[in-house]
């Protein structure tokens, strides 16, 4: 499996954009208490490591290859969840 599969089967991956947006929920709703940055990059390693280590269906791909593409993959879910974020308050007036 190449590089360019293995990053296509993760950024189609449901479970793992699942994820990554409940991260970006959580983290905004407790950036007071504990900032922004710090959270979201120990959940974009956390879920870059728990998908292929806990998956019944296990890509042919060497374990540290997964979780290097999973580090970009989450990494585009956050900037793509992050700008969704920003619009919508900024269209709801928050």
């Amino acid at each position: 499996m190449t590089v360019a599969e293995l990053l296509e089967a993760q950024l189609t991956d449901i479970f793992r954009a699942g994820l990554v947006l409940a991260l970006i929920y959580t983290t905004a709703r407790t950036q007071a208490v504990t900032g922004r940055l710090l959270p979201l990059l120990a959940g974009i390693a956390f879920v870059a490591i728990i998908v292929p280590v806990t998956a019944p269906n296990a890509l042919p791909a060497p374990l540290w290859l997964q979780v290097a593409t999973g580090l970009v993959a989450n990494a585009v879910f956050v900037a793509l969840g992050l700008a969704l974020w920003k619009a919508w308050e900024r269209l709801s007036g928050r």
